[in-house]
């Protein structure tokens, strides 16, 4: 005769076990990267399908070669960043910087721009003498930096100048001019000409990369506000390049020695 208890202590069992798999099976499951593999491919001679990439890539190569190449504007002799105090390409720089870009800021907020400074540091080449292309453009200025507008009191444009003196180094400055005293303090500081005024709100276009306070320049983090143009400064030297047939050399005097 059949034990009935066992054979319901049996069946009890076997359903509990069904009903846990049946839940597991139906769960969420987890998947865990456990490891990573590449490999090169690299776009050889020894790649069949290199003939068919190459046949793709040259007109477009081409057309950007033929746009970096071609003469753009002129430059009677060569720029360089050789200076104690400022330089003829970092004057052009700062020059062509605050021009253009008090178009844009003076159109979109009505005010004016008082002045520029740039960084030594991001002028990586010479404009060479003879013919400008966008190539130079781009070797002068190979970072994506865009100009930005801050608006600092005058005490921190006395923390500026402070700053480039003790720097030593001649970062391009436009819109400013002032006096290093046998001291070597700062005196006769004039923005547009005028008497600096600590109180007064100035408005400095720079790069985005200073503006956060780059190459230590943590005066820029007191600003009041600040403006983004949306126009990278190596746009700016293009864009002006193709308006100039022949560049200016700059060599007026905008840090003067007692």
């Amino acid at each position: 005769m059949v034990n009935l208890k066992k054979y319901n202590v049996v069946l009890r069992f076997f359903v509990l076990f069904l009903t846990f798999l049946l839940s597991v099976s139906c769960a969420e499951q987890k998947y865990y990267v456990t490891k990573i593999e590449g490999k090169d491919i690299g776009i050889t001679n020894n790649n069949k399908d290199v003939t068919e990439i190459e046949a793709y890539i040259k007109p477009y190569r081409e057309r950007i070669y033929e746009e970096l190449n071609t003469p753009i504007s002129f430059a009677p002799e060569t720029l360089d960043k050789s200076g104690q105090w400022q330089t003829s390409i970092g004057n052009l720089l700062a020059d062509i910087t605050l021009q253009r870009g008090n178009t844009i800021f003076s159109s979109r907020e009505n005010k004016k721009l008082d002045m520029c400074i740039l960084n030594n540091g991001g002028i990586r080449s010479i404009i060479p003498k003879g013919n400008i292309t966008q190539k130079t453009a781009f070797e002068v200025m190979p970072f994506e930096n865009t100009s930005i507008v801050v608006a600092l009191k005058g005490e921190q444009i006395l923390e500026m100048v402070n700053y480039i003196i003790s720097e030593k180094k001649p970062h391009p400055i436009s819109g400013i001019q002032f006096t290093i005293d046998k001291n070597n303090q700062p005196k006769n500081i004039l923005i547009q000409s005028i008497n600096l005024d600590l109180e007064k709100i100035y408005y400095v276009v720079t790069s985005d990369y200073l503006s956060n306070g780059g190459d230590r320049m943590n005066f820029f983090k007191k600003g009041k506000a600040n403006y983004d143009l949306n126009y990278k400064l190596r746009n700016i030297l293009i864009d002006y390049l193709k308006e100039t047939p022949t560049i200016p050399i700059l060599k007026d005097q905008r840090i003067l020695i007692e």
